[in-house]
């Protein structure tokens, strides 16, 4: 069944009566700019047709209830008791729940009106693959609470209410990228963001290309003592350039041909990370152009190089994505193909000729689990715009 489906008849079962509205935010994966969001650099994202639905009405009275048909669990809670992460009756709320009463929490020191809702959800997008489900959630709720209260925000402020949520409320460090994602999606588009400015524009996907998406069934294993090593190491290249580039702020603010003259003032470590991270950026902004002119074949080619300096330089793929790309790349129509997220373990994005696609998959998946053992999900997907209120 459908998940639009699912939670309509599911709301209608548990509180007799249908849903007044259905709200819908998509996943997100990233074709370009990896591990550069916290470096001030460009990040390449697009929304994809898998999505968290949630099927809501007003609660009418001073308790909202939440049903996670995927947990097959529910929770009450009031606007009190999000204060201190508790439901209704004093116990903790679970982890999925925080990802709604924060928004709920978010709206709120807003000064924003975040009524008492009664709500059901569900989503087709696979938790821990990288693909970003707790954003998907998060902008679905926001855009619920949204059209019940009457005000209207932009939706890269959406995002930000949704990014403050995950931040501080649920306690996940996490940039703007995924909430932005999912909020801006504009269908058959990439966006580049400048996650200095928050800046940001659409760039066409030509329609001769799919987006292929791998999950190697592998959950990702990124902790957060290697999460934060990176991110120190990339800090660390900053201060040490600085000596020589004063007034540089991040990585962005170093030119790849500066970086090329200094690199030897760095630990070897930290010159590898952050060679990447410059590298990367540079792959950015050079793929700007390439869109515009369709130029998809070499687009592909800087996904790979993406690949390459993930798994070399950054460190942070695993033999099973590197199977998954190493395969990917030898099938007729692959145009690209990396990791995509943060790594060690989740999905690959891959970018194909169309008309080539299920047979890609078909082969994708017969090749990978030949190599690892292991079984894949395939999805062939499509850019889709952001979260909305789907019309009945």
């Amino acid at each position: 069944m459908h998940p639009k489906d699912l939670v309509t008849q599911t709301f209608q079962s548990r509180f007799g009566r249908p849903p007044a509205h259905v709200a819908l935010a998509p996943a997100r994966v990233n074709l370009l700019g990896e591990h550069v969001d916290y470096n001030d650099g460009f990040v390449m994202p697009a929304a994809i047709d898998r999505a968290t639905y949630v099927a809501f009405s007003p609660s009418g009275g001073q308790q909202s209830t939440l049903l996670a048909v995927d947990f097959n669990e529910e929770v009450t809670f009031t606007a009190q008791s999000i204060q201190t992460k508790t439901d209704a009756y004093g116990t903790l709320l679970p982890e999925w729940a925080r990802y709604p009463a924060g928004v709920q929490w978010a709206l709120q020191e807003a000064g924003l009106d975040a009524p008492e809702i009664q709500a059901v959800y569900a989503s087709d997008v696979p938790r821990g693959a990288g693909l970003s489900s707790s954003a998907s959630v998060e902008m679905a709720f926001a855009v619920a609470w949204q059209s019940l209260s009457g005000w209207e925000l932009p939706p890269m402020r959406r995002a930000l209410l949704g990014q403050k949520a995950e931040n501080e409320y649920v306690g996940v460090k996490c940039g703007i990228m995924d909430q932005f994602a999912s909020a801006c999606g504009l269908a058959d588009h990439l966006l580049l963001l400048d996650c200095r400015s928050l800046e940001w524009r659409v760039l066409p996907i030509p329609p001769q290309v799919a987006i292929v998406i791998a999950d190697t069934s592998v959950r990702r294993k990124l902790t957060a003592s290697g999460y934060n090593e990176r991110r120190q190491a990339c800090e660390d290249a900053v201060a040490v350039l600085s000596r020589d580039l004063p007034g540089i702020r991040a990585l962005r603010d170093v030119s790849l041909a500066d970086f090329n003259r200094l690199c030897g003032r760095l630990p070897a470590l930290v010159e590898k990370r952050a060679r990447h991270v410059v590298e990367e950026i540079e792959r950015s902004r050079q793929a700007v152009g390439l869109l515009e002119r369709g130029d998809v074949a070499s687009f592909g080619r800087l996904m790979n190089a993406c690949h390459a300096s993930l798994r070399d330089l950054y460190e942070v793929s695993t033999p099973e994505l590197d199977a998954m790309v190493e395969i990917a790349q030898g099938l007729p129509g692959c145009l690209g193909a990396r990791l995509t997220g943060a790594g060690f373990g989740g999905c690959t994005v891959n970018l194909v000729e169309k008309t080539a696609a299920g047979a890609f998959a078909a082969s994708l998946a017969e090749g990978f689990t030949r190599s690892t053992g292991l079984t894949p999900e395939i999805y062939i997907c499509r850019a889709a715009d952001g979260a909305s209120i789907l019309t009945n």
